[in-house]
């Protein structure tokens, strides 16, 4: 398969011929099988204190003639601690067990155990040529919602690695007719639930994934455009490529990147 070059003002200067990289399968399956494996790399191990729901002394005699015990009461042999006295008479409360108020939790989350899911390399590789493959089928792309041009898809010229201003690179993107694309990831909701006071307030969109051949000053130029990723093409992987697991993202790619993706014979 063949694909058009395309400067800077959306005229064209050349074809490229893909690699093998791009004639995958699509796989869904496989491809959600790596983006799980790398989030899980990210959790970090959480733990309930030991000590948790155990610190009130709930120790309570059943004994006949003890002091303070709750025999011949009536109720049941639940650990209690003592919550108010009227002289001899004691008023108790549940504690400690896990079926009480304050109590300890039956089974809390563990330290030890092992959050990681783990993935085979060469599944790995073919979930990233799979995810390859998706971002060059326009219906799979709109799918995912993003908002792509006539001519998508379509290879960038090496001029584009050169950009070093967000002024210019929103420019270009304008003129490639991208511009309701950058209008959809600027929009942002308010996330439902308690993610607002956990430092997680707006639920931001996936915009385009440059693909580059080394990093340069376009990473920097495209920081402070929302929703936008530069990644070298050596560091791909399936989480950039489909985030949420969800294949299909708007990739650009530029001319020198696919030329290192064949040379190096990458994700093979």
């Amino acid at each position: 398969m063949k694909l058009d070059i395309l400067d800077l003002t959306k005229n064209k200067v050349g074809e490229i011929k893909l690699p093998l990289q791009f004639a995958e399968e699509f796989r869904p399956d496989l491809i959600q099988r790596a983006v799980l494996a790398i989030q899980s790399h990210k959790r970090q191990s959480y733990a309930a204190s030991k000590e948790a729901g155990k610190r009130a002394s709930a120790k309570l005699s059943r004994r006949r003639r003890d002091y303070r015990g709750s025999y011949g009461f009536g109720i049941s042999r639940v650990p209690r601690k003592i919550l108010t006295r009227r002289g001899t008479r004691m008023n108790w409360v549940g504690a400690f067990a896990p079926g009480t108020v304050g109590g300890r939790r039956a089974h809390p989350p563990k330290s030890e155990n092992s959050l990681w899911r783990k993935i085979n390399e060469k599944e790995r590789a073919k979930a990233i040529r799979s995810a390859i493959t998706a971002t060059i089928m326009s219906d799979v792309v709109e799918q995912r919602g993003h908002s792509i041009p006539a001519n998508y898809p379509f290879v960038l010229d090496d001029k584009f690695e050169s950009i070093n201003k967000t002024k210019d690179v929103i420019e270009v993107f304008k003129k490639l007719g991208l511009e309701n694309e950058l209008a959809r990831v600027k929009e942002k909701s308010i996330r439902g639930g308690k993610g607002k006071a956990r430092g997680r307030k707006y639920k931001k969109k996936k915009g385009p994934l440059i693909v580059v051949s080394r990093i340069n000053k376009l990473s920097r130029a495209v920081a402070n455009i929302p929703g936008i990723d530069v990644v070298e093409v050596k560091n791909l992987n399936a989480d950039l490529l489909a985030p949420g697991s969800k294949a299909g993202r708007l990739t650009l790619w530029t001319s020198a990147a696919i030329n290192i993706l064949e040379k190096e014979n990458l994700f093979k």
